[in-house]
């Protein structure tokens, strides 16, 4: 049974049934990755490929082609059914108990000293890359509000969260926090930033670590989604972190130019688009200080064909839509025509470890690191 996450105050009130249900899901989660899922790689390499390569005098070249030959094999089938079973039915048991805890919820306000803020902007519009498709099936996405001050669609993703995760996020599901975190103070050791942005940080999971770690620092947190905006503010006030939550599209910010030392993203970049990645990148040098530094946490690409197919089911089947177009992204390329300095731009796919006791990446890390300097 995994770790219950720590209890702040907009933490919804969890049953022994909901426990219950929420660890089966969870615990279905972690079996279909570690036990069921390597079948894929067995299937592929003694069946799939060999098969492809006798019709065709060639390995396949493109996940596309795998994904063709791959779809038509009933394990692929029974496995892909299932991780798309296991995360309707994560929403299911999160939203059931939100929508009991609905009112109380949606009434609390701050019980301790304020420390951060929390700025909405009513007007904005909602970008179409959220709109068009609920990210991760959330139905209704992250921005949808059911009632005004609504916060439910931030409580139903940090529950969603830990189970998506089997509890991998830790306690407080900031994980990823840690991560890119950790990176930043091997790779970037003499960097003392006085000011931080996390762009796209949801209900601030990820952000609250690096307010903890640079206590003396303005950290500031932006994303379009309302709802989990209120509940992060709400979250980090309950945790005593100071953060400065505002409303705001990261294409486009209200921040003056150079205004940063450091911006940060966690899984961000994959739930945006083509057309919205080159400004995110232009936005980042513009509010930048000289010499400040970008730092962006992205799923990692595959070493082969396979595992980019593998990678980018959740593209085809958990509407991260735009995630399969990152595995031909140029970072450099891009990073360098927003203005960043050349040559210090860095795509990493690190080897390290935290402390003896937590391996944060190893070579089968899922993740890579993208900076640049201004």
């Amino acid at each position: 049974m995994k770790k219950l996450l720590e209890a702040h105050e907009v933490l919804p009130t969890l049953s022994l049934e909901d426990k219950g249900r929420q660890d089966f899901i969870a615990v279905l989660r972690g079996h279909l990755s570690s036990r069921v899922m390597p079948g894929n790689q067995a299937l592929y390499s003694k069946v799939v490929e060999p098969r492809f390569e006798h019709r065709h005098g060639r390995k396949p070249s493109h996940y596309s082609e795998v994904r063709a030959a791959m779809e038509r094999e009933p394990f692929y089938q029974f496995w892909s059914a299932l991780q798309r079973c296991s995360q309707e039915r994560m929403w299911d048991a999160t939203i059931d108990v939100v929508e009991r805890d609905f009112e109380r919820l949606n009434t609390i306000r701050p019980l301790r000293r304020r420390r951060g803020t929390l700025q909405l902007d009513a007007s904005l519009e909602i970008p179409a890359y959220h709109r068009h498709v609920d990210i991760h099936l959330q139905p209704g996405g992250y921005h949808t509000e059911f009632a005004p001050g609504d916060l439910a669609a931030g409580a139903i993703y940090d529950l969603g969260l830990d189970m998506y995760s089997n509890g991998a996020m830790g306690r407080r599901n900031e994980y990823l926090g840690d991560l890119l975190l950790e990176y930043f103070l091997n790779v970037f050791p003499a960097r003392k930033p006085k000011r931080i942005l996390d762009m796209g940080c949801a209900i601030g999971n990820s952000t609250l670590p690096w307010a903890r770690r640079f206590p003396a620092a303005q950290v500031d947190a932006i994303d379009v989604a309302a709802p989990q905006l209120r509940y992060g503010h709400l979250r980090a006030e309950s945790f005593g972190v100071p953060v400065h939550f505002s409303q705001q599209n990261a294409e486009h910010t209200n921040f003056s130019a150079e205004s940063f030392d450091l911006i940060v993203s966690h899984i961000m970049l994959h739930e945006t688009s083509a057309r919205a990645l080159p400004e995110i990148f232009a936005e980042c040098r513009r509010i930048l200080k000289p010499g400040g530094l970008m730092l962006h946490l992205e799923v990692a690409r595959g070493n082969s064909v396979f595992e980019n197919f593998m990678t980018n089911w959740e593209s085809w089947n958990n509407n991260e839509t735009f995630g399969h177009y990152l595995t031909h992204v140029d970072y450099v390329a891009l990073a360098e025509r927003a203005g960043f300095v050349p040559g210090s731009v860095k795509c990493e796919h690190p080897v390290g470890t935290r402390d003896p006791q937590q391996q944060l990446y190893s070579e089968e890390s899922p993740w890579q690191f993208i900076s640049a300097v201004a």
